[in-house]
């Protein structure tokens, strides 16, 4: 029996769920600070030597490619595992169908974007080779299913190189190189990107192959890959909207504002999209578990195993949001010369609020896509419609007022999408939990007190940070904040089933552990 697979028995034994996803978990969280640590750099080499300007081009663009990618993708970022467990055909053979109708289709999007770039670069390209980045598309959907196939067998390990030191660390270090390469120029940021994801790529394959091999008689057939892809069609779009409400105020505000107020918008996104990381740090490893327990009927399992990731997750990014959002205007002051991105301050405040409403609504989802798929995507439907109307009527509210400056009135824009972002994911969470909790016959909460109190210690440390000189503000204030927090949580908020998350040999959890009947959000 391999590795992987006797991993996929121990997680399948009575109250193993939950050691396997902490197990998961810990993994990816430390690609999470891997990823951190190299994505920082990148967003200080693209705002010192690029600009704003430049990033609001590159932002656009990568914009279309990876919704395009994600499309193509036909869902099975989180559709392949219950493909899999179902199936009665190779494994192998059944990736294969997967990733030789994203090729075909990614390929397609590719050449029409290609001859026709104006929905990716609709104010201009920096530079002619600026078009090449529909390469990207391909590369980026082959990779969703080669990682979640690895995810099935509970490997979280090649995510986290490919996803947080492969990928980053590649688009960090090519985009300041290709600054100094007079032929490559602005378009250094669309390079870099480009060969960061087939460097994920890579990467990700040579584990894959090592584990799935090459197909065995495999030949690809219609009677095969129509049903696949039609029963598919609900989650890939499930999830280009999941994907869409964190970018459709990109957008939106590209139509309303210029490129420097969404290059500003975007560099507060990015920094706003580091605790996002520890959402998907959760999702590989909580697909596979939840359709284990889905084929012996467990729900309460189930409702247990959403309530804790949830816990764990709100838990966590709430802290960074504070460390990140207390000091706000210092870090942001770090990615620019003479402050140019520090007015972008008051949207990177609303979009890591957003992170942390979204984690009910993103850990509920994870089960919702298997029992209420359809249910589930009208919801979805429904919040990017909401986030729609609410920032295109910030927008139009924006223009009635009168300002002295163009620039004051962009800056007012980035922060009204950003709240409308929030508002809109609040919602989802509310909605998504209370139908998961009527399905399952379980509530689902994630909330606990303990957040209150580890919030307003983080509050009170961080108000001292901000008198500080401004290095010392982001060197000490930070890592104070998370401190005061994390030690809170830690004594005040997390139980035996918490600590499971930070054990190295956690110890089962027994299935009779008691799902919180505390009411719903």
């Amino acid at each position: 029996m391999s590795t992987s697979d006797a991993k996929t028995e121990e997680a399948e034994k009575p109250g193993g769920d939950i050691a396997a996803l902490a197990r998961g978990g810990r993994t990816n969280v430390f690609g999470f600070v891997l990823r951190l640590l190299a994505r920082l750099p990148f967003l200080f080499i693209a705002g010192q030597l690029y600009g704003a300007e430049a990033l609001g081009v590159y932002a656009y663009a990568l914009l279309v490619v990876e919704l395009t990618a994600l499309v193509c993708s036909i869902g099975e970022k989180r559709g392949l595992a219950q493909r899999l467990r179902e199936g009665d055909e190779n494994p192998t053979n059944l990736i294969a169908d997967s990733m030789l109708v994203a090729l075909v289709l990614s390929c397609i999007m590719a050449a029409v974007f290609f001859i026709w770039p104006t929905p990716l670069f609709p104010n201009g390209m920096s530079s002619d080779l600026d078009r090449w980045i529909v390469l990207a598309i391909p590369g980026y959907a082959l990779t969703e299913i080669v990682l979640a196939a690895q995810a099935y067998k509970y490997d979280i390990g090649t995510t986290v190189r490919a996803r947080a030191v492969v990928e980053p660390w590649t688009i960090s270090i090519l985009a300041g190189a290709f600054w100094f390469v007079p032929a490559i120029g602005n378009a250094g940021l669309t390079m870099a990107y480009l060969l960061s994801i087939f460097a994920g790529l890579a990467t990700a394959l040579f584990p894959f192959f090592k584990t799935y091999g090459l197909p065995q008689g495999w030949v690809p057939h219609p009677a095969r890959i129509i049903p696949m892809v039609t029963r598919a069609l609900p989650l890939a779009v499930t999830d280009a909207i999941e994907w869409g409400t964190r970018r459709v105020d990109l957008l939106i505000l590209g139509w309303f504002a210029g490129p420097v107020a969404l290059g500003i918008y975007w560099m507060a996104q990015q920094v706003a999209s580091l605790p996002q990381k520890l959402k998907t740090s959760f999702e590989p490893i909580l697909g596979p578990v939840i359709t284990a327990k889905l084929k012996e009927k467990d729900y309460a399992a189930i409702a247990r195993q959403v309530c804790q990731v949830g816990f764990w997750i709100v838990a966590a990014q709430a802290g960074i949001a504070l460390a990140l959002g207390i000091p706000g205007e210092a870090l942001m002051g770090l990615m620019g010369d003479a402050g140019e991105f520090v007015p972008g301050t008051p949207a990177l405040a609303f979009l890591l609020a957003a992170e942390v409403v979204a984690a009910t609504a993103v850990v509920s989802e994870a089960a919702l896509i298997y029992v209420a798929r359809v249910r589930n995507l009208w919801v979805s439907i429904a919040t990017l419609g909401l986030q729609a109307a609410l920032t295109v009527a910030a927008m139009l509210l924006i223009d009635t007022l009168n300002f002295a400056d163009p620039q004051r009135a962009d800056i007012w824009r980035a922060a009204a999408a950003a709240g409308a972002l929030m508002l809109s994911l609040g919602v989802a969470s509310v909605v998504k939990a209370l139908m998961l909790g009527r399905i399952l016959g379980h509530s689902i909460n994630n909330w606990r007190w303990a957040l209150v109190w580890a919030a307003a210690a983080a509050v009170v440390v961080g108000q001292i940070a901000i008198l500080l000189p401004e290095w010392a503000e982001l060197a000490l204030g930070i890592p104070a904040i998370i401190g005061v927090y994390g030690y809170i949580i830690w004594t005040r908020g997390f139980g035996p089933e918490d600590r499971v998350l930070f054990s190295k040999k956690p110890k089962p959890v027994d299935d009779e552990y008691p799902v919180r009947e505390t009411p719903p959000l």
